[in-house]
């Protein structure tokens, strides 16, 4: 098959977005600007307690994909969906944005999974998800031919929670390695680092992951110390690239003996944090695939991040690709 910039490995979720004030968060024990794992009982009650709706496809790695492919480049996605109403939303909007999407959908219970976002007025987003047919994502789902022609496989750190995903997750890599390709990860989530610390270092310790994404609290929660700098160290020593996100203040990428600083871009409101972190990927990544410099990946990071926070929903509304042009970030034609 042609060569594809970027398999993003992840989650498949459908997200149902609603804004409330912090009093609800309170009320209803949920965790602030965090991603907390429901099951299907405390799904059910937290959808009827909800006020009016987006329903839109989201997950971390989904959102990377469809990123990737507004700026115009190359992207499939693995993930598991159910053959349900929710799952045809989803395999529906990410292969309408021109994403590789064939993970064959799952017969039969458990359904689709879904993420509840409260967005509070300060912009953070509090996600109560059920992974419901998510767990479901095994290495017979790994198509040995895409990843192969994959520049790029990047994967969840939220993809450890689904045991079986992680087998699917070092098949993918050992696939990508023997073919001379890269494999990237995001830490996610500070709750998702403590969960799984010990085996996060040992992907990045054995050469199993290359690349790695975090922002500044995952990167801290990662090595268990309050020293950002310390943090941005100990992953350089141990990763081709270390990029670490720092909201408002920009992006650090780290390559031994090479630092790049580079500042956010200036927005009008924020609206919704949803998606940030996984727009971030989906511009750096574009640029590194298209043979750009760090500084260059890293400022398509910080656009691609800097446009979706201001609108409502994870997944860019207007073309990344026109936007990179209309700023400068990228110079038409765009290299694949």
């Amino acid at each position: 098959m042609d060569e594809l910039d970027v398999l993003c490995v992840g989650n498949a979720i459908v997200d149902i977005i609603t804004r409330c004030e912090d009093t609800f968060l309170i009320e209803n024990n949920i965790t602030k600007a965090a991603m907390n794992l429901i099951d299907a009982e405390r799904a059910q009650l937290l959808y009827s307690r909800m006020g009016p709706a987006v329903e839109a496809s989201g997950g971390s790695a989904g959102n990377t994909a469809a990123g990737i492919a507004s700026f115009g480049g190359k992207s499939a996605f693995f993930g598991k969906v159910a053959r349900d109403h929710l799952g045809e939303i989803y395999q529906h909007d990410i292969t309408a944005q021109g994403v590789v999407f064939k993970t064959n959908p799952l017969d039969g219970p458990p359904p689709t999974a879904r993420s509840m976002i409260f967005v509070t007025p300060d912009g953070e987003r509090s996600m109560n998800t059920y992974l419901g047919a998510c767990v479901e994502l095994g290495p017979e789902d790994v198509d040995e031919e895409i990843v192969a022609a994959s520049k790029v496989t990047y994967f969840e750190g939220y993809l450890w929670d689904p045991p079986r995903a992680k087998e699917a997750i070092r098949n993918c890599a050992q696939i990508a390695h023997d073919n001379g390709r890269e494999v990237s990860m995001t830490l996610s989530d500070p709750f998702c680092v403590d969960r799984y610390r010990d085996e996060f270092l040992d992907l990045m310790r054995s050469g199993t992951v290359d690349i790695v994404f975090a922002n500044e609290h995952e990167a801290m929660s990662l090595y268990q110390t309050a020293s950002l700098e310390a943090a941005i160290d100990a992953m350089e020593a141990v990763c081709k690239l270390a990029i670490v996100t720092l909201s408002e203040r920009g992006s650090i990428v780290a390559q031994k003996g090479e630092r790049v600083s580079v500042e956010a871009i200036e927005i009008r409101e924020l609206v919704d944090t949803t998606g940030a972190g996984d727009l971030y990927a989906s511009g750096f990544l574009h640029g590194y695939t298209s043979g750009r410099s760090l500084k260059d990946c890293a400022l398509l990071g910080s656009l691609a991040a800097g446009l979706v926070i201001q609108q409502i929903g994870p997944r860019p509304h207007l073309s990344l690709k026109q936007a990179g042009i209309d700023s400068g970030h990228i110079a038409e034609p765009v290299e694949s």
